[in-house]
């Protein structure tokens, strides 16, 4: 099943960090919760860049382990990464979605995945 995609004012909650600074070679937004059914999920662009958008992303899941909700909608090499860079900023992600911190100290906790 598709995600809906964000009303409107469901817009700010979301923050698109791009390459620089997650250290992956794609977008990832990550969002509160706020309603949603579903427990935390990054999504993630298929296009390697800062350039990709939120309807093209893909989910993943990052709780109880990081994984593909739609499996095969990323390279294994990406997704690699992905895990990598979700471990690596799990605490952060899910104090994020839990709305125990505001955006602004979730970029300060963020870490850069290694090079």
């Amino acid at each position: 099943m598709a995600e809906p995609e964000p009303l409107d004012d469901e817009l700010y909650l979301m923050a698109k960090l791009v390459p620089r600074l997650t250290g992956l070679p794609m977008a990832v937004w990550v969002t509160q919760r706020d309603g949603y059914q579903h427990d935390v999920r990054v999504k993630v662009s298929r296009a390697h860049g800062a350039r990709g958008s939120w309807p093209d992303a893909v989910p993943v899941a990052v709780r109880p382990t990081p994984r593909l909700v739609v499996a095969g909608s990323l390279s294994i090499a990406d997704l690699n990464l992905v895990i990598t860079w979700i471990r690596l900023n799990e605490a952060a992600i899910n104090d994020y979605w839990e709305e125990m911190i505001e955006i602004d100290e979730f970029l300060a906790r963020l870490q850069l995945l290694p090079p």
